[in-house]
């Protein structure tokens, strides 16, 4: 199954390690650290012009800036998930 993050960016839900609050998340150090050491390799894709309100970490280390609520996001990997089961 794939994930929708928004204009057209799709991932490959078995490829994702994490699903991260924005806000919850960059208060910790470490996280910004992350977050600027993949954007200073290259690894950041912005999915949208909008203020991000989440992130999204693949396996290839592959960072995506979503506009999506991580909420969302999660809600739209479970229903593909149930749908599956059906």
């Amino acid at each position: 199954m794939y994930l929708h993050l928004g204009n057209n960016y799709v991932v490959r839900e078995k490829d994702i390690i994490g699903i991260f609050d924005m806000d919850n998340t960059t208060i910790s150090k470490h996280t910004r650290d992350f977050l600027t050491k993949a954007e200073n390799n290259g690894r950041v894709i912005t999915v949208s012009a909008d203020l991000p309100k989440s992130f999204v970490v693949c396996a290839d280390q592959t960072v995506y800036l979503c506009q999506i609520s991580p909420s969302a996001l999660a809600g739209r990997a479970e229903q593909g998930i149930s749908n599956i089961d059906d």
